[in-house]
């Protein structure tokens, strides 16, 4: 099951996750979120525990905890949407001649 873990220190690595929750049970994974542009955590992370019942057991106990002077937040993660749009092939560019709503006129059959 993976986890949402929020509000973490800035300073907190994916191995101090993985040390936290390794506590209650077996991890997965764990990762920090990262801000591509400064580098910096952004707060957030996610970790991944082998099983249910050790992820229901981190949340009971990790939850509105405190790490390193901080409150953090721990639930389990929503399923990643695609924040793209979408719903299949892309949003914007060209279309086909063929294929225009305004009956094949372009910019050059509209008043300006």
């Amino acid at each position: 099951m993976k986890l949402y873990v929020g509000r973490l220190p800035y300073q907190t690595t994916e191995q101090d996750l993985a040390d936290l929750f390794g506590q209650l049970g077996e991890v997965v994974s764990a990762t920090v979120i990262i801000d591509r542009e400064t580098g910096r955590s952004k707060g957030f992370g996610f970790v991944e525990m082998s099983n249910d019942q050790d992820a229901q057991n981190a949340i009971s106990q990790l939850n509105n905890s405190t790490l390193e002077g901080r409150t953090i937040i721990v639930n389990e993660a929503n399923e990643r949407r695609d924040t793209r749009g979408g719903g299949g092939g892309g949003g914007g560019g060209y279309q086909r001649r063929d294929n225009r709503d305004d009956n094949g006129g372009g910019y050059r059959d509209r008043r300006y």
